[in-house]
Parts: C-alpha cells; sequence; structure tokens
C-alpha cells in the first residue's frame, strides 16, 4: 500500500477511532498520527492473534485500523489524561 492510501487509511481509522473512545476528534493531524499507529498496532493484535493483519484499502483492514486506533486512543487518554486546553 502506498504513503498515500496508509494516511487516508490512517486519517479515516482515527476518526472513527476518535468518535467511538471519546465522541470527539483530537484534530486531523492526531487522528491522523493516531490512526497510523492504530493501524500498526491492529495489525499486530491481529497477527498475534492468528488473523490477517492489514492486506490493502479494504474494509477488513480499516476495520483492523480502527481497533487498534481504539486501544491506542485508550492508552492515550490513560497517560495523557482528558485534559481540554
Amino acid at each position: 500500500m502506498s504513503i498515500i492510501g496508509w494516511i487516508v487509511l490512517g486519517l479515516i481509522a482515527g476518526w472513527i477511532g476518535s468518535n467511538i473512545v471519546d465522541n470527539g476528534g483530537r484534530g486531523p493531524l492526531m487522528d491522523m498520527v493516531l490512526g497510523i499507529v492504530g493501524a500498526l498496532v491492529g495489525g499486530a493484535i491481529f497477527s498475534a492473534l492468528g488473523a490477517v493483519p492489514i492486506t490493502g484499502f479494504n474494509l477488513y483492514s480499516l476495520f483492523v485500523a480502527v481497533v487498534g486506533a481504539v486501544v491506542v486512543l485508550v492508552i492515550y487518554h490513560a497517560v495523557a489524561g482528558r485534559r481540554r486546553i
């Protein structure tokens, strides 16, 4: 998958994950970063469970990335807290 594909998938996964966890985005850049990290974490989790990790730009990969983004966001909130600026 190309870098543009990773960015788009990360942005979508970060936005969906952010809406699941705290019902609001962290901003496009933070959503993208957390989504890309979440895609990597989701791929690692699914790989460890014996499932297929991210396979390209499709719904299954989006699901894996969203699961990873939710995990990353929960950890992010636990570490950083729910501070509002």
